[in-house]
């Protein structure tokens, strides 16, 4: 039995099943039958074909990395034959064949420990054997051979009787003095050369981000720990000052924690030599001091006036003048604040958007602007992957299954990472009492949300989140998510403007503003074009729906190069809505009801392809937008839900709350806000259609 190398449980071999995912292998087998599913090992790129990657993990062992696990069109990899690259082993098949499945981390630094998995060792997770005896640690650099004589000769050289007399004894035997005159001449020789020797120059204190000019040169940084893991060699420290984040690598012994006191949230003084340890910047530690009382407080105060100053946004203009927007100003001036202060402090920042073209726009937008300001703060090359995500939510609410799962992931990174817990942007979500529960998890573990949502807001989700951006809450009309979310990106990175500039125009289905639309062909893009990325956004938001696609995303509303691509998937939105348009317009069901509105019911379940493109809620749009003259109203029902779609300014949750008071049995929750839906029971389906449709009559009277 051994010790767990990260957390020093006995375990067979050197890692526990706990943190097995946590370090990386280097396989000595050759068969694919050696290997372990499910674990990380380093590979080297063999070859490429049209499906994916082919990656040497041993000798006659190969694998493929299929291109649907790759996060990334497989043209845009850029890995070359031979390159060094790290896998997980997802199965091995009966043949011989061994799937592949990606791996984030692309480095050796960012696993915890690098172990050996050999058949014909003990157990099948040992130390390379370099590790097995640790060098010794920089700080106590070996200087055996200049001060003592070497075990075996002394012990050699007392058997033979040779041992060198001392001064005194030699002049115990010779009479001479003269031996230890001169002896106290050397000695005073000594003490004055001594006194005359000027004192060593203490290392000089270099901020983080001016590391770059002093490799190979020993230095100080004063910061913040972070982060701290521990590998199978060094414990690495991840340091944050004012200016930025380095990883300080510590060396004691194989797998041995060095200053273990070191603790992640401490203030301290490291001095080491600045290197670069695979094309990144790193300190190797030669001295390490923790900062207390004043010392301390001078760092915190720095970084805490740098990060005030830095995560104020260099420009808070909007990208064009809107009325409809000017009212949430601030509240989107406080949201961006929000954003760049918590990328200052390493702090990751996630994106939870609705899966639709407000949705995607938005959160593409945000995370446009957040991008390049990760990038600059952090030494590492995939700190991207680490400090920024997307994930688009399966419903316009910010439920307590999604907040789950995200503090579920939280807590994981934060054990095996010591990562800081993110700050959540909630985009087009956050804004209704539905989302109450899931924010306020969040809260319960101290990680900072943002809620924007240009969408009718209630009065109970005002406070659930830090900040919220909401023109509802100011007595204002509601305007579209997109919109709010794009001019936000540009608070948060002014530099990325040019590339916002046709975003706003995007979410509009009819009667784009003419500000937003002059503003993207200023930028290039005609309304043809604007058209086109909008209907092949809204196709791809569909499918997948809970993955970001951030690389497909990107082509859609940046890549000039496949202005072909938008015009391709555009039209095949097109053609799969005018199929479903023209199966369910036939089926549309007028209702008598008294004044001149005119109302329509839909059957959902029974004449529409519900599970297939397009979702219910864009085709009810399409419908809508297709028949709207004068007032008009289409209700869309389908086994147990209630959707309206109102050319007037109807109150869908006040419709359901009169339900649930005169149908108590029909178990009626009305879900959202003014523009939300109305759930019920599916066996009170008609009861409840009838009611509604009354109900909605009345509010145009």
């Amino acid at each position: 039995m051994g010790s767990c190398i990260i957390c020093g449980a006995s375990t067979d071999g050197y890692i526990c099943e706990t943190h097995e995912e946590d370090v990386v292998f280097e396989f000595r087998g050759s068969t694919p039958e050696q290997l372990t599913p499910g674990r990380f090992y380093e590979g080297h790129v063999d070859g490429f074909a049209e499906f994916g990657v082919f990656v040497d993990i041993g000798d006659n062992v190969t694998g493929l990395l299929h291109k649907s696990e790759i996060p990334q069109r497989l043209e845009a990899l850029d890995w070359e034959s031979g390159d060094t690259v790290y896998v997980e082993v997802e199965d091995v098949h009966g043949n011989g064949n061994v799937d592949l499945a990606w791996s984030i981390r692309q480095s050796e630094r960012e696993f915890r420990g690098l172990l050996v998995d050999d058949p014909d060792a003990p157990t099948n997770a040992e130390l390379p054997e370099a590790e097995d005896e640790a060098p010794p640690a920089a700080s106590e650099p070996d200087t055996a051979d200049e001060t003592e004589e070497p075990e075996e000769e002394a012990a050699e050289s007392a058997s033979h009787g040779e041992r060198e007399p001392s001064t005194d004894e030699h002049q115990a035997e010779t009479g001479d003095e003269s031996g230890a005159d001169e002896s106290a001449t050397d000695a005073d020789t000594e003490t004055e050369t001594a006194s005359d020797e000027p004192e060593p120059e203490e290392v000089v204190r270099v901020p983080i981000d001016a590391l770059d000019a002093e490799v190979g040169e020993l230095v100080a940084v004063e910061a913040e720990v972070t982060g701290v893991r521990q590998t199978s060699g060094p414990t690495v420290f991840e340091l944050t000052d004012e200016t930025g984040t380095v990883d300080a690598a510590a060396f004691v012994e194989a797998g041995v924690r060095a200053y273990p006191e070191v603790e992640a949230g401490d203030v301290v003084r490291l001095v080491g030599e600045v290197e670069r340890h695979h094309g990144e910047l790193q300190l190797e530690t030669e001295e390490l001091d923790v900062l207390t009382g004043s010392e301390a407080s001078a760092v915190h105060e720095r970084r805490e006036a740098e990060v005030t100053e830095r995560a104020t946004p260099d420009d808070e203009t909007l990208l064009v003048q809107d009325t409809a927007v000017d009212v949430v100003h601030d509240d989107l001036v406080d949201a961006a604040t929000e954003i760049r202060r918590a990328i200052i402090q390493s702090r990751p920042v996630i994106v939870r958007h609705t899966a639709d073209v407000e949705g995607y726009v938005g959160g593409a937008a945000i995370e446009r602007a957040v991008l390049p300001l990760v990038r600059a703060e952090h030494t590492a090359s995939d700190a991207e992957y680490h400090y920024v995500d997307r994930r688009p939510l399966d419903d316009g609410f910010y439920t307590l299954d999604d907040a789950t799962k995200d503090v579920t992931s939280m807590l994981q990174a934060a054990d095996r990472h010591d990562e800081k817990h993110p700050l959540f942007v909630l985009v087009g979500t956050g804004s209704t009492r539905e989302s109450t529960d899931g924010l306020g998890l969040l809260a319960q573990y101290d990680a900072p949300t943002v809620a924007l949502d240009g969408g009718y807001a209630d009065g109970e989700a005002a406070d659930a989140a830090d900040v919220l951006v909401s023109p509802t809450q100011h007595d204002a009309e509601p305007v579209s998510t997109g919109v709010l979310a794009t001019h936000l990106a540009g608070i948060v990175n002014d530099e990325v403007r040019d590339d916002l500039a046709h975003l706003p125009a995007v979410p509009f289905w009819a009667d784009t503003p003419d500000v937003y639309a002059e503003l993207a062909a200023e930028a290039g893009y005609d309304r043809d074009t604007v058209e086109n990325v909008r209907d092949a956004l809204a196709l791809e938001a569909f499918y997948q729906a809970y993955e970001d696609k951030r690389e497909i995303v990107i082509d859609l509303l940046w890549d000039e190069s496949h202005t072909g691509l938008v015009g391709h998937v555009g039209e095949q939105f097109r053609e799969k809505l005018e199929t479903e348009f023209e199966t369910a317009e036939p089926h549309l069901e007028a209702r008598d009801v008294d004044g001149d509105v005119t109302l329509d019911v839909l059957d959902v379940d029974q004449y529409t392809h519900r599970y297939d493109f397009p979702p219910v809620a864009l085709l009810l749009d399409a419908l809508h937008r297709e028949r709207a003259d004068g007032d008009y109203v289409l209700v869309g029902a389908d086994s147990d839900e209630l959707r309206v779609r109102s050319t007037g300014d109807l109150d869908v949750r006040a419709v359901g709350e009169t339900l649930k008071a005169d149908l108590p049995e029909a178990g009626v929750v009305p879900r959202g806000a003014q523009d939300g839906r109305i759930e019920f029971l599916s066996g009170e389906r008609d009861a409840v259609v009838d009611a509604a449709v009354e109900a909605l009559a009345e509010q145009f009277d």
